[in-house]
């Protein structure tokens, strides 16, 4: 396999030295705000991965390569780029062979991550079933690549405006471990609470790790889904978040917007209904799950 990866000098360093790394995604830079908001929080994630132990590596594409880690002049670059693919599994080739700019989702960087030798990797939330699927049949290509590539996923659980029982069924029918961490409710985004008991808990990222590695020994396929809750003192309630979801799900819903654009216009929407809350509580839950990952990833690397 020749896959184009090319890697940050510190990340290269690392993973020869076999020491902790942290893939991270690169939507939050170029689809989820606005520059330079998005370079600021791109640098304060990685700042909070080196200070709890890790070396983090950002993931994107770039001038037909796949960059394991970026440094600060190609952060900047993609941070300003215009008119940026939000890859997938599907169109990630599509975008290398063209020579754009891509941004990876959370499929996109458990796929780069994987070929890069990474094991954790840290992000917001993950995609999941889109509210009205047996319908639309809208379901995210995050879920299928949590099934088959073996990487261990920190996320504050499925974005809140998803179906999350009907995530939590296809990633139980995919096999994928969905562990809460320190809590028996799988978190919902914003709000730690989602009234839905959690498969699995555990409490310690030591425990996360050494599952990590059965999941290895057994020959399993896929990855898992850690379920980290947002801090306390950042979260946005159910019975605040919950009428703001509402309110923008029938809006979109009036405005006939589907597929890809649904997710972007709903979290823009309720950004705008709760006065910005939302976007803060994001930032937050981001580097708590960062936090987390660094330690699974040390966890890891000493065993």
């Amino acid at each position: 396999m020749t896959a184009p990866l090319t890697f940050a000098p510190e990340v290269r360093a690392a993973l020869d030295a076999g020491q902790p790394v942290v893939a991270l995604e690169s939507t939050i830079i170029t689809h989820g705000m606005p520059f330079p908001q998005n370079v600021k929080t791109a640098r304060a994630v990685e700042a909070e991965v080196r200070a709890n132990g890790a070396v983090p590596a950002t993931i994107a594409v770039m001038d037909g390569q796949i960059h394991i880690g970026l440094t600060s002049e190609e952060l900047d670059r993609l941070a300003q780029a215009q008119n940026v693919m939000k890859v997938s599994r599907a169109d990630i080739a599509v975008c290398l062979a063209r020579g754009a700019y891509g941004a990876t989702t959370v499929a996109a960087t458990m796929i780069c991550a994987a070929l890069a030798g990474i094991k954790v990797f840290a992000t917001g939330g993950i995609g999941g079933v889109h509210r009205g699927a047996e319908h639309t049949f809208d379901i995210s290509a995050d879920l299928a690549e949590l099934g088959q590539t073996a990487v261990t996923v920190v996320a504050a659980g499925a974005k809140a405006i998803l179906d999350i029982p009907k995530t939590l069924e296809v990633l139980e029918t995919d096999g994928v471990p969905v562990i809460a961490y320190g809590q028996d409710e799988v978190p919902a985004f914003w709000s730690r609470s989602s009234g839905l008991k959690a498969p699995l808990r555990a409490d310690t990222a030591a425990e996360i790790a050494a599952s990590h590695i059965m999941r290895g020994r057994l020959g399993l396929p896929g990855g898992q889904l850690v379920a980290n809750p947002i801090p306390a003192e950042a979260e946005i309630p159910r019975e605040q978040i919950v009428p703001a979801i509402e309110e923008a799900l029938a809006e979109a819903a009036a405005k006939g917007i589907a597929a890809k654009e649904v997710t972007p216009f709903l979290l823009q929407r309720i950004f705008e209904i709760t006065e910005g809350r939302s976007l803060v509580a994001n930032i937050a839950l981001v580097l708590n799950n960062a936090r987390l990952a660094s330690e699974i990833a040390k966890e890891i690397a000493a065993a």
